[in-house]
């Protein structure tokens, strides 16, 4: 059954959150510092990542898709007239949804609505570990243009 998009209504904004967080959970670089080292000023990862959804939905463009099950995906993002080019900062989908080429779906409605705007290019960042993600990207044409590392350590 296809997903109906649209954007999210502030009432959405807890289950989207909590959404995006539980999709997370098992690559988030977040969870996996709280692992290495610590929960950062004693906030556990989770509350830092829940922060930067509620950011998302504050200022970025954020699509989020329904079926008859409820919310099953999110993506959020940016659009740089300029450039002309779009930036996937987040792309979600629901624990026990995944596998079944929603998130497939989503990225391309939200490709799509990023060309209405008038991009001409979509960017995105994905961590090296995220299998999952970095298969859909490169099977969608996506092509790895840089790789970076993030060094941490307490002080």
């Amino acid at each position: 059954m296809p997903l109906n998009f649209r954007e999210p209504a502030p009432a959405d904004h807890d289950a989207v959150i909590a959404l995006v967080v539980e999709s997370f959970e098992e690559i988030s670089w977040y969870r996996r510092l709280d692992l290495s080292l610590e929960p950062l000023d004693g906030r556990t990862w989770d509350k830092r990542f829940e922060d930067r959804v509620r950011d998302a939905l504050a200022s970025q463009y954020v699509l989020i898709g329904e079926d008859d099950g409820g919310l099953r995906t999110y993506a959020s993002g940016t659009y740089d007239d300029r450039s002309k080019a779009a930036f996937l900062d987040l792309l979600a989908v629901r624990p026990g949804a995944q596998g079944a080429g929603l998130g497939r779906e989503t990225l391309r409605e939200f490709e799509r609505r990023m060309q209405q705007r008038g991009a001409l290019y979509m960017h995105l960042d994905c961590l090296t570990y995220n299998e999952a993600g970095n298969k859909l990207y490169e099977s969608e044409g996506y092509f790895e243009a840089a790789r970076q590392i993030r060094w941490f350590k307490k002080i």
